[in-house]
């Protein structure tokens, strides 16, 4: 039954209208042809796999359970994990289900029952038939007759071999060996490739470097094919691949042999780049044809990787690639086939007009036959998809040219992220395929589609400038431009809105350029030199230091009198400095501390991050109302001991954090990374900081730096180093305040539900990014049941890590710097000595210039050395276990607890991991280092982390660079009533002891319980993703962690109670041990809410805050009372004297105050953890009921 007719809406205002009536004119023929077109189709026989597959899309929970089924059912290769999700889908509804599918699947709801795997492979082969036309058998049995199938109607096919993940060269071989092998086949006459199918995952900004790598590759491939008279085309789906496909493709074409060989290359009418592109092509085609070359061909496509684009732009703050809207691209669709569509242009290019929209379509129809073109256009669209309209379409228009992917059935998972594109597509509202099986049959969507049609040909201006890229991002203008002025008051620069800083793009030729021209600096790069050597001399005795740290403490005294919002202005000056300066601090990092540019560049945004972080933080100590019940009183002199591997972001974290405290500070460097130091020091001065209130120590280790960070004036020291160095440094100082971020022994664990290739490419970059030199790099991968045994995650790996690219910081393409310290003796062991059972799967070979090749060894077991062991070194080790359990065990076995990652995709595996890791900084579905300020605070547990720490780039970071003190309400009124109910634990306890303490005391306590009840509502007790960003989730919880609680002679009754009210709250295990006897009652209800009292006088306390210190245990917290009277830091004297200055116990002794925070805080461990949210940009939350 055909559509009566629907008129064509009024013309809009022609005054209005972009669009000149000469393609008005033709729009309106082009909607008149698509209205036969439709009509027509409705007589044309559906395929039943079709009508099946938009039977199950047209239901709302259709997309959904389509996508599960693909990744969750057909995808993993484990048939047992297979079943088990598919038992999972099967609880759900199932009435949209084409019959033989809503079969099995109920039949998987019992499959505990019957034969699971039987079961799970009648449901996969069912639903392989419905998307068959999708996605072809690409065997030799199975693709000749798919292809002469295809072809029965008269169309040529454009054959695209889809396969693993190319991570490494044996498989980018592989790939090329199959096209190739299709290339020469008769029934094959047109294939596509991208270049990233040949190259692998690069260094994006060794540009030129992977441009030779893929002609190289390519160029046999192209000769062949010219040989074979097959037509090939190079396909694209990123953006970052834009500029370094049409580079690959104009270099083959410019060979000599090459220049009459007509080729083929694909554009993105979804990027305003494409415009610009397409004329510079056909610039460059004319020229090659003038010269006696051949002409080349554009297929002009819509874009289908708008979901990934959108991932892309939000995880790296960049602008988004793509036009707003579909309207946008259609427009720039269509202006590009009429810029094209010429005699003069297509004497040198020819055109496939690709898509599916029948009015699109119909347009460039009219179009290619009114400019009298039709020899140099032809009409492309997908296999499978709308095979009616393509029917009826290829009637007009001749021949069609169908886009066939085909795969190996054994590798059908492969094909995911293609089917998931196409089924969005099918389902979104947006897209002219959610209608195409109503569009001949109902009014209102061929309305809706010819509607949209005409809005984006109004819109259509020939003679409009050429659209530019969204992004606009370019470093050379931002390092001419130098530091911009400062604009504003001093209170609008103070609190300026957080954002986090955006990494260089090398997509972006005007970076490319910036960053080849750094590299080129590298090698002979002398910066920081004369400061470094300036500063040692300076500081050659004790005596030298004295003065230093008296000028700090006297600088600290003028910088805590100014306004804070002054300070935080000053502390967001220096972001904008460093900004400046990147390209400086890139050079002196690579130059000095071997770090290659893909690795220092996102280290300056971290740097940045954490000067504009802390500002704003610091405004939250000096807000009374923030503050209420307690007040902040820095330190007058830090010193910030900075590690080698982190040269630029952690010691300008720990300086910025210090001065945004309050405190001077004193930067002492590793020696690997003085010069590095010496540049941001400079930096920080040039933003207006005093001289004299950040100081550059560049010491080598020895007597002098012992006396500096072990002097009386130093009121606390910032490790990031080892824990042995923190050891060390407590020996010399049992009371020293050391607040150290410490080693990491991390592991990522791949269950058989994960995706092979994504995990491959995760762990690779987690172990070998900057030569495994991360204290969050991962150096133990654990295998868990079948995914020990797979034999595609062993290969992938292995290929993977052997192909990465080893070479000093001045090679734009290396992938894998040089050990910064090449005769650390635990990173030698790690590279060259097996351990019992061990083997090298791929063997670690010394290049010279401390350039190691990466290495993986496998047979590790629990408890080896190699598990337990950090090494900075690019070496990682396999260990196999058989359940997710004892996966969980092994990491916890270690004494770290700095970075964990999962790879899964079952929710109840999530769940299971979440429960379960010790670790701060928790990773799933993605790399495990690269923590971001705010979005990831970085900090761990156990001996990752040393003393009264918080997360660095969290919210409470600046606690610990001072003392909190209590602000006394001495008013005995005015009970707290808080908009939160307290605790009933909490409530009874603060009741039973009111009798005991006066008026004031029990007023404060009431407040104190009151407020914290809201922070725990609002803060601790809540889950929370600052970011708020689609595509990860990033969440800071809370643990509960045991504490011992000492209340010595003569606390106040009051102080005991208060404490404990907040550990009740927290939820951990409490050990109280008391000098003086409680009230019954309150014994009693302690008692109850699970506290473990003890009564011990004071000599038996220090016994056993001793025993505690050297019982081995990791991470144990005690917080330490006494009379009011009594300092905080005659406290910290006492316990600090008691536990040896044990770094594996964490002491607090400041005064109890009303203050939630600081109450909390002790109790409490944070957790940041980081989801992937999405599978190839459509939305997946797995821990939807779980965070």
């Amino acid at each position: 039954m055909t559509n009566t007719a629907v008129p064509t809406p009024p013309r809009p205002d022609s005054t209005a209208r972009r669009c000149p009536d000469d393609l008005w004119i033709l729009g309106e023929r082009a909607v008149t042809r698509a209205r036969r077109w439709a009509d027509e189709s409705a007589h044309e026989p559906t395929p039943q796999s079709a009508k099946l597959l938009s039977r199950i899309l047209a239901d709302p929970d259709g997309l959904t359970f389509t996508t599960r089924f693909v990744d969750d059912v057909v995808r993993p290769a484990d048939l047992d994990v297979a079943s088990a999700a598919m038992k999972r889908l099967s609880a759900g509804r199932k009435s949209f289900l084409p019959p033989a599918l809503a079969v099995a699947m109920g039949l998987g709801s019992t499959a505990s029952r019957l034969a699971p795997r039987t079961v799970t492979a009648t449901a996969r082969r069912v639903f392989r038939e419905i998307v068959g036309d999708l996605v072809v058998d690409a065997t030799d049995k199975g693709l000749g007759p798919a292809l002469a199938r295809l072809r029965k109607s008269g169309n040529r096919l454009n054959v695209n071999l889809l396969g693993e993940a190319v991570l490494g060269e044996k498989e980018a071989s592989h790939r090329l060996a199959e096209v190739s092998r299709l290339v020469t086949r008769e029934d094959v006459d047109y294939v596509s490739i991208k270049v990233s199918a040949v190259t692998g995952p690069h260094n994006p900004w060794g540009f030129q470097e992977v441009v030779d790598h893929g002609v190289s590759a390519l160029l046999p491939l192209y000769r062949l094919a010219r040989d074979h008279g097959t037509f090939l085309n190079l396909d694209m789906e990123d953006y970052k691949d834009l500029d370094l496909t049409i580079a690959v493709f104009t270099a083959i074409l410019d060979q000599p042999d090459m220049r009459g060989y007509e080729a083929g290359i694909v554009l993105q009418a979804y990027l305003p780049d494409s415009l610009g592109a397409l004329q510079r092509l056909q610039e460059w085609a004319r020229t090659r044809v003038d010269a006696g070359g051949s002409r080349i061909k554009v297929r002009i496509v819509k874009g289908a990787n708008l979901s990934m684009e959108r991932v892309d732009a939000e995880i790296h703050g960049w602008e988004l690639t793509t036009w707003p809207s579909k309207q946008a691209t259609d427009t720039n669709y269509k202006r590009m086939l009429n810029w094209a569509m010429t005699p003069e242009r297509t004497r040198a290019i020819r055109l496939g007009v690709a898509g599916q929209n029948i009015f699109d379509i119909a347009f460039a129809y009219e179009l290619r036959a009114a400019r009298g073109v039709e020899d140099s256009v032809e009409f492309e669209m997908l296999s499978g998809m709308a095979t009616g309209i393509q029917e009826v379409v290829r009637r007009d228009v001749g021949s069609l040219l169908l886009y066939v992917p085909v795969v190996n059935p054994r590798e059908f998972d492969v094909a995911i992220s293609y089917l998931v594109r196409r089924l969005e597509e099918n389902a979104a509202p947006e897209n002219f395929m959610s209608g195409v099986f109503d569009i001949a049959t109902n009014e209102d969507v061929f309305a809706r589609e010819r509607d949209r049609f005409l809005a984006a040909l109004f819109d259509v201006d020939p003679d409009a400038a050429v659209p530019v890229p969204n992004r606009g991002q370019d470093r050379l203008a931002e390092r001419a431009a130098g530091v911009p002025a400062e604009q504003g008051s001093v209170a609008e620069r103070a609190r300026r809105p957080f954002a986090s800083e955006a990494d260089s793009d090398p997509a972006l030729a005007a970076n490319r350029q910036w960053a080849r021209e750094i590299a080129a600096a590298i090698p002979a790069s002398t910066r920081g030199v004369e400061a470094v050597r300036a500063g040692a001399q300076a500081l050659a005795t004790n005596e030298a230091v004295d003065a230093l740290i008296e000028a700090s403490a006297k600088a600290a005294h003028a910088w805590q009198a100014l306004a804070p919002e002054e300070r935080a202005a000053v502390l967001h000056r220096v972001g904008d400095v460093l900004a400046a300066r990147r390209g400086e601090l890139i050079e002196v990092a690579g130059s000095e501390a071997g770090k290659t540019i893909d690795q220092a560049d996102p280290e300056v945004s971290e740097a940045i991050d954490f000067c504009h972080h802390y500002a704003s933080a610091s405004l939250e100590l000096a807000d009374e109302a923030h503050m209420a019940g307690a007040r902040f009183i820095p330190v007058d002199v830090t010193v910030v001991a900075s590690p080698w591997n982190f040269p630029v972001a952690i010691p300008v974290g720990g300086v910025a954090a210090a001065l945004a405290a309050g405190s001077a500070v004193i930067l002492k460097p590793a020696p690997p990374a003085k010069r590095c130091a010496a540049e941001l020091v400079v930096a920080f001065h040039e933003a207006g900081v005093p001289k004299d209130l950040v100081a550059l120590a560049p010491l080598e280790d020895g007597d002098v730096s012992r006396y500096l960070v072990t002097h009386e004036g130093v009121g606390r020291v910032v490790l990031t180093g080892s824990y042995d160095t923190a050891r060390l440094f407590r020996s010399w100082k049992p009371d020293m305040h050391l607040l150290g971020e410490t080693s990491g022994k991390n592991a990522i664990i791949v269950t058989p539900s994960a995706d092979p290739d994504l995990a491959v490419r995760d762990i690779v970059h987690s172990a070998f990014a900057h030569a495994g030199q991360k204290c969050s790099a991962s150096s133990l991968l654990i295998l868990v049941g079948s995914a020990g045994k797979s034999a595609r995650i062993a290969r992938q790996l292995v290929d993977a890590t052997a192909s990465l690219r080893v070479g000093l910081p001045a090679s734009l393409d290396s992938q894998v710097g040089p050990v910064v310290v090449p005769d650390d003796e635990k990173a030698v062991r790690g590279l060259t000595t097996l351990g019992e059972g061990e083997h090298w799967v791929l063997k670690p070979r010394y290049l010279g210039d401390g350039l190691w090749t990466p290495g993986i060894r496998a047979g590790v077991v629990p408890g080896s050395e190699f598990h337990l062991t950090e090494y900075f070194a690019p070496v990682l080790g396999v260990m196999r276990v058989d359940t997710l359990e004892e996966a969980i065990e092994a990491v916890n076995a270690v004494d770290y607890g700095l970075t964990s990652g999962l790879h899964t995709l079952d929710t109840e595996e999530l769940a299971t991991w979440l429960d379960g890791i010790e670790a701060g900084n928790l990773y799933v579905n993605r790399g495990i280092t690269g923590a971001i300020v705010r979005r990831q605070p970085f900090g761990g547990w156990k001996r990752s982390a040393i003393g009264s720490t918080t997360k660095a780039g969290g919210p409470s970071y600046l606690l610990g660079l001072g003392e909190v003190e209590p602000v006394r309400d001495t008013s005995a009124s005015g009970h707290a009533v808080s908009a939160v109910p307290v605790d009933p634990r909490v409530l009874a306890l603060c009741n039973a002891a009111a009798p005991h303490m006066d008026g004031a005391d029990a007023a404060e306590l009431n407040r104190a319980v009151a407020a914290d009840a809201a922070a725990w509502a609002s803060d601790y007790g809540a889950n929370r993703d600052v970011t708020g960003m689609a595509c990860e989730r990033n969440i800071l919880r809370y643990r509960p962690t045991p504490v011992l609680v000492r209340a010595g002679s003569g606390t106040d009754l009051a102080d005991t109670v208060r404490v404990l009210a907040a550990g009740i709250l927290a939820g951990g295990p409490i050990g109280l041990s008391v000098a003086d006897q409680l009230p019954g009652a309150v014994l009693e209800l302690a008692e109850a809410a699970g506290i473990e009292v003890t009564i011990e006088d004071a000599r038996s306390w220090d016994a056993r805050l001793a025993m505690v210190a050297t019982s081995g245990g990791l991470g144990m917290r005690v917080r330490v009372l006494g009379p009011r009277e009594e300092s905080s830091a005659q406290r910290w004297a006492h316990a600090t004297r008691a536990s040896w200055g044990s770094p594996d116990v964490a002491l607090y002794t400041g005064a109890v105050t009303a203050w939630p925070h600081s109450e909390l805080l002790p109790f409490l461990r944070e957790q940041a953890v980081s989801i992937t949210n999405h599978r190839f940009g459509t939305p997946l939350d797995l821990a939807a009921n779980l965070l």
